[in-house]
């Protein structure tokens, strides 16, 4: 029985038939993979380039509020001498329009 199993095994190796579906076997299986690759190549680009507006868009949202904190600040030190400078009357700051 054995020499009848390794006889057949012999044969089967031998035919060209088989031999090509092995050939077109591991050339599908190549080009699987290299598709593969390049999917998930493809992907991480296309998360990177993501990732990287979601970045710059997250600074310019970060800087528009430190602009705003900075200028509520400022507003704040300076806003009741700018207010009650605006409420005198012209005549009061220095007689500017003296007629």
């Amino acid at each position: 029985m054995g020499l009848v199993a390794l006889g057949l095994a012999r044969q089967v190796l031998q035919s060209r038939h088989f031999q090509e579906g092995v050939a077109v076997t591991a050339i599908a299986l190549g080009a699987l993979r290299g598709i593969g690759q390049e999917n998930r190549a493809s992907m991480m680009a296309r998360m990177s380039a993501w990732n990287k507006r979601q970045v710059q868009r997250l600074e310019h949202q970060a800087e528009r509020q430190a602009r705003a904190v900075k200028a509520a600040g400022q507003m704040a030190h300076s806003g009741p001498a700018i207010m009650a400078a605006a409420a005198m009357p012209s005549q009061a700051k220095g007689g500017e329009h003296d007629s």
